[in-house]
């Protein structure tokens, strides 16, 4: 994409005050958890009461923040005491028994971030193509945005699995572009923490981070953030 910028700096942290992207947006990719959705309630009841079933240390909300982002088996292993997280079959036990329960929980604390349904519907009538690219394993994708999502539009929405590597592989921003053929020129990658940003880099599109997530500012731009934003209706100050 080409930008007008300004260059800013902040506590010697520099970021992008002003960035007008000048190419039509065609697609907008967004991640799931943190993004779309504020799974983390979900996410840590399902895996707290796993680990009180076996009598391990709980963690807070705060721990799972930094625990979610890299794929559920990353979850599992970080979740876990330490002497555990070697132990591959153990560990497979364990996210066995997580995706059991999440699965039949996960709508209980989910929601989508505010604004972010009237964003989608925007996009949808603008005639902006949209899609999700998950960490999450494609199950949960499903069943999360066939939920949260029933009148939104998506020309895919694609998450993890046997032959889908975890991201900042670009895998699954790349089947994305398959399934939508647009220029990367044309393209925004959305996320909410350093494995987003790095995925877009590794994909070759520009990447927004968003602040309403679970990570913080700093790590976005550190991760080669182009865009950071603070809430969802932000994104028009950015695209055509």
């Amino acid at each position: 994409m080409r930008f007008s910028t300004t260059f800013c700096r902040t506590n010697y942290i520099p970021y992008l005050c002003i960035l007008k992207i000048t190419t039509m947006t065609k697609l907008i990719i967004f991640d799931l958890d943190g993004t779309l959705l504020n799974t983390i309630g979900d996410l840590t009841n399902a895996c707290n009461y796993v680990l009180q079933q076996h009598g391990f240390p709980l963690h807070t909300h705060d721990e799972y923040r930094y625990f979610i982002g890299s794929g559920i088996r990353r979850l599992i292993r970080l979740a876990l005491p330490e002497e555990y997280r070697t132990d591959d079959d153990f560990c497979r036990q364990i996210l066995d028994e997580f995706i059991v329960r999440y699965n039949a929980h996960l709508h209980e604390e989910t929601c989508p971030y505010e604004g972010i349904i009237p964003l989608l519907k925007q996009l949808n009538a603008k005639g902006i193509n949209i899609a999700v690219a998950s960490n999450k394993y494609q199950e949960g994708v499903d069943a999360v945005v066939n939920f949260y999502f029933p009148d939104i539009k998506f020309v895919a929405t694609i998450g993890t699995g046997p032959e889908v590597p975890t991201k900042p592989d670009p895998t699954i921003v790349n089947k994305i572009i398959e399934l939508c053929p647009v220029e990367k020129s044309e393209i925004l990658y959305l996320g909410d923490s350093n494995v987003d940003m790095v995925t877009a880099k590794n994909a070759g599109l520009t990447a927004m981070g968003v602040l309403w997530g679970f990570r913080t500012k700093k790590e976005l731009i550190e991760s080669g953030a182009d865009i950071t934003i603070e809430k969802p209706e932000e994104i028009w100050d950015y695209i055509q």
